[in-house]
């Protein structure tokens, strides 16, 4: 296993200007990333959810890499979305799932058969042309390049260490900055900012 935060260090340094969706790795991803405005932070929705929000992002922009950080947990209460997406084949379309065998923003409780559940195995299974294991960081590190290059839709697995809050949630320090509102603007500026440097660059 290895730690969150240190594997959103290796993927900062490939990242590009990949659209990111953090999901779970969100409260250490926002001091990590230098590229915030192409960051889509949506909190803790409904467990789920992330993935779902993440594929439309890459059906709405084919031209951008979108990469979402998803939980074992998420998965779980929505599988669906795996056939959904390898149906489609997005090709731009990256998903990386932080295992930590627990759900650890509620407590801790251990997710059903976590240790015997192989996800990119579920992935491969449900029609992702490429899936990927991982449980340490410098076989992830080696590998990163080479997986970013691959045409989606891409499933990596990770197996990382549980980093459970045990604090009410009202409780709980807040690590996002902008509200959901704010996050979409700034996405759509950016965006919007970068295709029209992109319209210059043609013409000269």
């Amino acid at each position: 296993m290895f730690y969150t935060a240190d594997m959103l260090k290796v993927f900062q340094q490939h990242r590009g200007d990949a659209i990111v969706v953090p999901g779970r790795g969100g409260r250490h991803w926002i001091n990590i990333s230098t590229a915030p405005n192409l960051d889509v932070p949506l909190g803790d929705p409904a467990m789920g959810g992330h993935a779902a929000f993440a594929f439309g992002l890459a059906l709405a922009r084919p031209d951008r890499k979108v990469v979402i950080f998803d939980s074992e947990g998420d998965i779980q209460m929505g599988l669906g979305i795996l056939l959904t997406i390898a149906e489609q084949r997005p090709a731009n379309f990256y998903h990386f799932l932080l295992d930590n065998e627990c759900y650890a923003t509620t407590g801790g409780q251990p997710v059903p058969n976590a240790k015997n559940t192989a996800y990119d195995a579920i992935a491969r299974g449900a029609g992702y042309p490429s899936a990927f294991a991982f449980d340490e960081l410098e076989d992830f590190s080696r590998s990163l390049p080479g997986i970013l290059g691959e045409p989606g839709p891409v499933f990596v697995a990770m197996k990382v260490h549980p980093e459970v809050e045990n604090k009410p949630i009202g409780q709980r320090r807040k690590w996002m900055t902008r509200t959901r509102e704010q996050v979409i603007k700034d996405l759509q500026q950016a965006l919007s900012e970068s295709r029209g440097r992109a319209s210059v660059a043609q013409g000269a």
